[in-house]
């Protein structure tokens, strides 16, 4: 049986990988973005070029969109020039960017009256799991449609489970950014303890890593707050955006969430001083002002 052709719209830090892994899996891809550096980058990968997000979709079986926020994926979607004028009866759209679960709702409803599939699929892993195609994957929508799609998936991530209808994703999604957000703030204040104290914050990393405090960020995240590389993987803005839409629909549940809200404020310390392209280990940069020292200095 022959692969589906993919189209791919969003051609950031995680798209171009993501891209990547799927031709080398086998997929043949087309492509937009707003700005022509990503779809250079990603044409020399194997990729054509499509005009318009409209014009990727008439070409497609499956559309993947990774763009920044929900107006983002309105405009490439439902735009004058987006998928649902050139997606097919029967196509698929999966939509991976971190956005509102009502908003994912409102477009996979758009769509099914085109009679046009969605999938909401937001990731979790940064660059590196892109990069490594290992992304942690959570998808809402219909089963069959999951199913269908699941080799695509399989193509960039590793862990992939269906959560429930559309929006389900989205939700699990936010779920991951309250825990990670609150591990960042874990893993800072064991940094500036070991810091204060005199101890080598990289050795007591090694130490803890192994243990029960051992986790993603504290492997992958944390030394690069001790060797001072800021550079990003996931930006503050991004994290901030994401933390919106978690504080957002705990306020419409009367939800208190107070760890995520005093993360929501460390970051929002950096991004007053000009972070808000930082990667998102950055936050100790406010702590170390608060505190008077500086790791790894």
């Amino acid at each position: 049986m022959s692969l589906p052709q993919l189209g791919f719209i969003g051609l950031g830090i995680m798209g171009r990988p993501m891209c990547a892994n799927l031709l080398k899996a086998g997929y043949s891809l087309t492509v937009w973005n707003r700005s022509q550096p990503g779809i250079d980058e990603v044409v020399g990968y194997g990729a054509r070029a499509g005009a318009t997000p409209a014009d990727v979709a008439a070409q497609s079986d499956v559309v993947i969109t990774m763009v920044t926020d929900s107006p983002d994926v309105q405009r490439v979607v439902l735009g004058d020039d987006g998928v649902i004028h050139g997606a097919r009866p029967g196509s698929v759209v999966i939509d991976m960017t971190t956005m509102s679960p009502s908003v994912t709702r409102e477009i996979a409803a758009a769509l099914g009256d085109r009679g046009v599939e969605m999938l909401d699929a937001p990731v979790s892993g940064g660059d590196v799991g892109a990069k490594a195609g290992t992304l942690s994957i959570m998808v809402g929508g219909k089963e069959e449609v999951f199913e269908r799609c699941l080799p695509v998936f399989q193509a960039m991530g590793k862990n992939i489970i269906h959560i429930g209808a559309n929006g389900a994703g989205q939700t699990c999604k936010l779920c991951n950014q309250i825990a990670v957000a609150i591990n960042m703030l874990a893993g800072c204040e064991a940094i500036m303890f070991a810091a204060r104290s005199g101890i080598d914050p990289g050795k007591m990393l090694s130490a803890i890593s192994a243990g029960a405090a051992g986790s993603w960020m504290l492997s992958n995240l944390a030394p690069r707050i001790v060797n001072r590389d800021f550079a990003p993987g996931f930006m503050i803005r991004l994290a901030q955006k994401d933390l919106r839409l978690v504080l957002e629909g705990a306020n419409e549940m009367q939800l208190p969430l107070p760890g995520t809200a005093l993360m929501n404020q460390v970051w929002r310390a950096v991004q007053a001083d000009g972070g808000d392209d930082l990667g998102t280990q950055a936050a100790i940069v406010a702590m170390e002002k608060w505190a008077g020292i500086k790791v790894g200095e």
